[in-house]
């Protein structure tokens, strides 16, 4: 792996230092009550894109999808089927004057065309990974830089149960958070959530990684459910991030556990006062008290709750840790996080909120997630380098 090395003494932290409060831990109350909807223009008609446009169109109030770019005629004619306007080149895409543009392509095709909008004055968001490898990672840094119009669609963070969880860290219900074990997603993102709840900024990090194969049944696909129960051979990977100053991370995964519920997601947060097991969490209070509290899901339209179907927040011991910033509009936890995410982009872009995750954030995680690679490939720890975007101020 490129700016990885053998096992060696770890370089001192990088600028910065600890970062607190993680990216998406921020309230979108003031980014979804406008006297406009947010203008986004999207590009590319995959899997992803599809995703976020089945999911603007129930937001009427809140969002405009401005066009879609669609360069193949699958991609045009998709768009057009949901009523939007098409545009095949970038020109058109922008003379509607979107408020951001959201990339919808392949990691190895993101970067140029991330630098093409950027020429052309736009504010981008971008899918993950920002670029494939470590190599293109530095390069679309040092085309775009720290002051570059980019943020990127990550969002783990702001999910509902982890923006409580993160809330939770924040407020200082675990003391200094020492430790956190992460398994439901893979490599880039598991590691947002991970290096935002223990607020390890951009420090260096030992990995080592480890793999085995094991037989797992996979009932369900993107596609939907596939009718067998017949085990098949999965690879699970799990690998310990070791930060300095007595932080650590463990990562699990096994690779169709994203959605296969033959696995579970699993979450914990260990510091110097408690643990934070999921929703359920042990702290110490005074010399003489440990509590044990449990984050609760209020959740209408329950028997005969006639409200509908909807999250209304998430609480700990009477406090509100979470609330639903859509209500009525009956998304999931998934949908929630996403709308989330493209309405702080949008807000961000206009010079009104922070990024919900910067440029920088985005390839230290990946460069995390490449890290885990690397220790596979090579069978023995690496450690990752102190880059360029490092030394980026917070957005």
């Amino acid at each position: 792996m490129p700016g990885a090395s053998a096992d060696r003494p770890m370089p001192a932290p990088a600028q910065g230092g600890v970062r607190r409060a993680p990216f998406g831990a921020v309230s979108v109350a003031r980014v979804t009550d406008r006297a406009r909807p947010a203008r986004l223009a999207l590009t590319a008609g995959g899997f992803r894109a599809g995703l976020h446009l089945d999911l603007l169109r129930r937001l009427p109030d809140l969002v405009e999808v401005t066009g879609v770019l669609a360069r193949s005629d699958a991609a045009a004619a998709a768009a057009a089927h949901r009523g939007l306007p098409v545009h095949r080149d970038l020109d058109g895409l922008l003379a509607a004057a979107p408020d951001l543009v959201v990339v919808s392509v392949p990691a190895a095709t993101a970067p140029g065309l991330v630098r093409e909008l950027l020429a052309r004055g736009a504010a981008v968001l971008t899918e993950t990974p920002p670029a494939a490898d470590l190599d293109a990672l530095r390069a679309l840094w040092d085309a775009t830089g720290a002051g570059a119009r980019v943020q990127v669609a990550e969002q783990y963070l702001l999910s509902p149960h982890n923006a409580a969880r993160a809330e939770v860290t924040r407020r200082g219900l675990l003391g200094e958070p020492t430790s956190v074990q992460v398994s439901s997603t893979q490599l880039h993102h598991a590691t947002s959530v991970l290096r935002g709840l223990l607020g390890v900024g951009f420090r260096p990090a030992r990995v080592v990684a480890t793999a085995t194969t094991a037989p797992l049944a996979d009932p369900i696909t993107r596609a939907g459910w596939t009718g067998s129960t017949e085990p098949r051979p999965q690879v699970t990977t799990v690998a310990t991030f070791d930060f300095g100053d007595g932080r650590s991370a463990l990562y699990d995964f096994t690779e169709t556990q994203t959605r296969n519920p033959l696995r579970t997601r699993r979450l914990v947060v260990r510091g110097s006062a408690g643990e934070l097991v999921d929703d359920r969490l042990v702290r110490l209070t005074d010399p003489t008290t440990v509590l044990t509290s449990t984050i609760e899901r209020r959740q209408t339209g329950l028997h005969q709750d006639l409200q509908g179907f909807d999250l209304d927040h998430l609480s700990l011991d009477g406090e509100v840790l979470f609330r639903n910033p859509f209500p009525g509009a009956r998304l999931s936890d998934e949908e929630i996080a996403v709308a989330t995410l493209l309405l702080r982009a949008a807000a961000w872009a206009r010079g009104e909120a922070p990024g919900p995750y910067p440029l920088a954030e985005a390839a230290q995680d990946q460069l995390l997630g490449l890290a885990i690679g690397a220790s596979l490939a090579s069978g023995g720890p690496v450690l990752t380098s102190t880059e360029a975007w490092a030394g980026a101020p917070a957005d």
